[in-house]
């Protein structure tokens, strides 16, 4: 499965921009993941970009509201997915304004990272870790301990 993660906005502190960068290299071995920036504008806008550019993929909105997962499960998810062929996922993170209830509706699942409402820097990096941690899950490697 190929990953798409959008974010509204690119990584502007040096540590996050770093993050991503350390987990895009990580996952080359074991998955295809590509960052893509939404430029910020007035929301509607934005969020007919973020529909667009996740059209052609199973869409998963990030939100406070969403279905919080353990490391395990997005493992076993992931799993799921790629026995089913799911070609590509799209991980949506939205700028400042959050998502509005569209978006979220034509999402075809919502995920939180935390209850907390988290920056999108900070979701970017996190759910980038999380992305490497399952797949080192599913290739049975020593990175997650539980």
């Amino acid at each position: 499965m190929q990953w798409r993660i959008i974010t509204v906005g690119k990584p502007a502190l040096p540590w996050a921009k770093a993050g991503l960068e350390d987990y895009l290299g990580r996952l080359k071995r074991a998955a295809r993941v590509e960052h893509m920036v939404i430029k910020e504008g007035p929301r509607e806008q934005v969020e007919t970009q973020l529909l667009q550019a996740s059209e052609d993929s199973l869409r998963i909105v990030l939100d406070e509201r969403g279905k919080a997962r353990r490391s395990l499960e997005l493992a076993g998810w992931i799993q799921e997915h790629d026995v089913r062929g799911t070609k590509r996922a799209s991980l949506i993170i939205g700028g400042a304004d959050g998502h509005s209830e569209r978006l979220r509706k034509a999402a075809d699942e919502c995920w939180t990272l935390s209850s907390f409402t988290l920056q999108h820097e900070i979701a970017l990096v996190v759910v980038m870790e999380q992305i490497y941690r399952a797949y080192s899950i599913l290739r049975k490697e020593p990175y997650h301990r539980e």
